[in-house]
């Protein structure tokens, strides 16, 4: 009897916790393109995580911001099979910023792990920081403050995390500057690197390189603390207490997914997380891992989703 209990008990729930013990393929939704930072330590934790849960499969499914792939994992079997890539602009973002969502961040998903936090830096063109004696952020106010509208940020679009960045800077600080906004982040670090913008906000992985080649000049890292992999660089909350902003993305599943399967691949994963080679592949992307409960997960997104409704209001950035 319960024997049969149990087996009545699994059809009911999609027999999820035998297909993970079963070994079966799982799928992993990366919401945007192979070979950025998320593809590639999504990549990296699927190696990791073979011995334990069997095979994980990237799939990449780009648009609409990260919203496709999004959507396909909040619609996907809830049986342990699909998960997917919460991201700042899939999880606390765009809520705010499309006028149509296909999914509702906050009830669509069942949280697993963080995985990772990766600073953002506040980067000017080093000629430019050089021609306007800007060695620091508190120069850069000191200047935006003496010369209203003479500065212009770069960023990848409007609502980018990029620009964001820039509309808090610009209302902590209480100072103007223009937003040019470009088709991705590339095209954004272009323009900064040719002088056709003064400052952006990048991601550090991708920023270091022409900080340390002296093509840039770093004036704070957006973290609460300054970054272990360039100490060197002040944090803005120095300057501007309170300021921190950067970019997280981690592991959920469908909501309907059974807490004991949830639980089992954040045991799975945060181990991964922990393991030395891990550490040292996510050091080169400037990547902190993270791995933490599914209800710790859970109530950092709701935090973020939160934080950023009144910045992406004020910013005035809309996806129609």
């Amino acid at each position: 009897m319960q024997r049969r209990h149990f087996c009545l008990s699994a059809i009911a729930c999609g027999v999820t916790v035998p297909a993970l013990a079963q070994g079966k393929t799982i799928r992993l939704i990366v919401p945007y393109a192979a070979s950025g930072p998320i593809d590639v330590t999504a990549r990296a934790l699927a190696e990791r995580v073979k011995d334990t849960l069997g095979t994980v499969i990237i799939e990449n499914r780009p648009g609409a911001g990260g919203n496709l792939g999004a959507d396909l994992v909040a619609k996907a079997a809830p049986d342990g099979l699909t998960i997917g890539i919460a991201a700042t602009a899939t999880h606390a973002i765009n809520t705010w910023l499309f006028a149509k969502m296909p999914y509702d961040a906050s009830r669509d998903f069942a949280p697993i792990t963080q995985m990772v936090r990766v600073p953002n830096v506040l980067v000017m063109n080093a000629e430019t920081a050089q021609r306007l004696n800007i060695h620091s952020l508190a120069d850069l106010v000191t200047y935006a403050k003496a010369n209203p509208g003479r500065l212009n940020f770069g960023s990848g679009g409007n609502g980018s995390a990029g620009h964001l960045a820039g509309e808090m800077l610009k209302r902590a600080a209480g100072i103007f500057a223009v937003h040019i906004p470009y088709n991705g982040g590339n095209p954004a670090q272009l323009a900064l690197l040719s002088g056709q913008v003064d400052f952006n906000f990048d991601n550090l992985a991708t920023a270091a390189p022409n900080i340390k080649a002296g093509k840039l000049k770093a004036l704070a890292v957006t973290t609460g603390q300054r970054s272990g992999a360039l100490p060197e660089i002040a944090a803005m909350s120095e300057t501007l207490k309170g300021f921190e902003i950067d970019t997280w993305w981690g592991l959920v599943a469908p909501a309907a997914t059974p807490r004991e399967v949830v639980e089992r691949l954040n045991k799975a994963f945060s181990a991964a997380l922990q393991a030395p080679e891990t550490k040292s592949r996510f050091a080169m992307l400037m990547a902190e891992p993270v791995g933490n409960s599914p209800d710790q997960f859970g109530a950092f997104m709701k935090k973020e989703l939160a934080r950023y409704e009144s910045v992406v209001k004020a910013s005035g950035a809309r996806v129609d």
